[in-house]
């Protein structure tokens, strides 16, 4: 089965993001084991962790930070299905 397309993004505290998907999912994915090292460490920064968005079919940072789809569907947390 194919991973649900990412449509939407919000990023909320203790380095956790709202990612919704094409069939009406909205999850929470914790990125706050992610942040290590030089790369994902810039995360560590409120107002640049806040500058996540959609682009292509994933959510990045500002600095290219990215994580692939399938872990952002796979390692959430359902929080509401939209039924209509």
């Amino acid at each position: 089965m194919l991973q649900p397309k990412v449509t939407g993004v919000n990023a909320l505290k203790d380095y956790k993001v709202l990612v919704e998907f094409d069939h009406r999912e909205n999850r929470e994915f914790d990125v706050s084991p992610y942040i290590s090292g030089d790369w994902f460490g810039k995360l560590r920064d409120i107002s640049y962790f806040e500058t996540v968005r959609v682009t292509g079919n994933t959510i990045k940072w500002a600095g290219g930070q990215d994580i692939a789809p399938h872990e952002l569907y796979d390692n959430s947390v359902l929080v509401w299905f939209a039924q209509n």
